[in-house]
């Protein structure tokens, strides 16, 4: 069965960093689109950043130049490096799979296997 935990989030004040992880059982990370998604309150989920098989690397515009995915194929983690964070950043971010080496589009809907979220709470 796959599973996706995440952790690393908390609580910092604005211009802060943390890193999230994402710790996957039951599937491979290194042959596999991995991606983080975020949902505010009171707002979809949405698109941060994605590393398909190949390493390239996609991040949402609105992050661009402070948040850094990256993996590590020994121990099966992906993770999601946030510098520079700002209020507007607070959400609940989650860690997701897609069976495919590649990431297309990034659309929420084309990742089959999510985590249960971890939250990232910014205060100015």
């Amino acid at each position: 069965q796959v599973q996706l935990v995440e952790s690393g989030g908390g609580s910092v004040q604005a211009g802060g960093s943390l890193r999230l992880s994402c710790a996957a059982s039951q599937y491979p990370v290194s042959s596999n689109c991995m991606g983080w998604f975020r949902r505010a309150p009171g707002k979809g989920r949405e698109f941060v950043s994605s590393i398909p098989a190949d390493g390239t690397t996609s991040v949402a515009d609105s992050v661009k130049g402070r948040f850094t995915i990256s993996r590590d194929n020994a121990k099966n983690t992906v993770y999601l490096q946030m510098n520079s964070l700002q209020p507007e950043d607070s959400a609940m971010y989650y860690c997701a799979a897609r069976s495919w080496p590649t990431c297309g589009a990034n659309l929420l809907s084309t990742f089959s296997y999510w985590g249960q979220g971890t939250q990232v709470t910014v205060s100015s």
